[in-house]
């Protein structure tokens, strides 16, 4: 007799391949995906009270994650209002274990007040520092001292030349079966003027994926978790779950 669980897990893992093949939802999301940049949707959410700038479908997908890796430790460049680091701690305190570490070159001070007035910043650590100078790398290094399952997320500077020094410096740390999960994808995908009045120094040809490709042309370590592309669909990270396999 066929285990009811395992019935609706190998199901659903069907649905999600098929969502590849099919064309009517794959356009449908496409529209979304561009219609709700220009609007500006990602800002209209909050984690406990803190604004998260974030798709609550790539939320989702990081919960699914994070249940699954139970990490030690999640290091996030790019902190704006700390609605991610909230919500990657809550998570962290659900299980019971684990810390989140974030770096940005600017906290702003109401930021970093209301970060640290929060419940969850037992949790959370921040350091204050570009993501990609050595010195406040080799600082994130000494977090990682005895973490065994440690997971990455980009956030910060979205030009290609900047993720992928992030890549770089911050993909060792990964451990075997997490993620560096490379937001903003979804840039190569909009319209050059997709926020008028908006200047931005990165765009089509010049943004995160853009420097994922680059880093995967020649790092056979991590692939893209296709899966989760296929299942969300709705995303500002598309061909941004980068999985380590070996």
């Amino acid at each position: 007799m066929t285990n009811p669980i395992e019935q609706f897990k190998e199901e659903r893992e069907d649905r999600i391949a098929n969502n590849a093949n099919n064309e009517r939802l794959l356009t449908a999301a496409g529209a979304f995906n561009l219609e709700s940049n220009k609007a500006q949707y990602s800002y209209n959410f909050s984690w406990m009270g803190r604004p998260i700038i974030q798709y609550p479908q790539d939320m989702l997908a990081m919960q699914e994650i994070i249940w699954t890796l139970q990490p030690d430790l999640i290091i996030e460049t790019g902190i704006a209002h700390g609605g991610s680091l909230v919500y990657y701690a809550s998570l962290l305190e659900l299980i019971g274990k684990g810390e989140v570490l974030g770096i940005d070159i600017d906290i702003r001070e109401h930021n970093k007040i209301a970060i640290e007035s929060h419940p969850m910043y037992k949790r959370i650590k921040m350091i204050q520092g570009s993501s990609i100078d050595p010195e406040i790398v080799t600082r994130v290094r000494q977090h990682t001292v005895g973490k065994k399952t440690v997971l990455v997320v980009l956030d910060s500077n979205h030009t290609h030349e900047h993720v992928l020094q992030e890549l770089q410096m911050y993909a060792p740390f990964v451990s075997l079966n997490s993620y560096v999960v490379v937001f903003d994808t979804i840039v190569e995908k909009l319209p050059a003027n997709y926020l008028p009045g908006h200047t931005r120094p990165w765009g089509v040809g010049d943004n995160p994926l853009t420097a994922a490709k680059a880093f995967l042309d020649v790092n056979s370590q991590f692939e893209i978790d296709r899966s989760i592309d296929n299942k969300l669909l709705i995303s500002v990270a598309p061909s941004g779950y980068l999985k380590r396999i070996k």
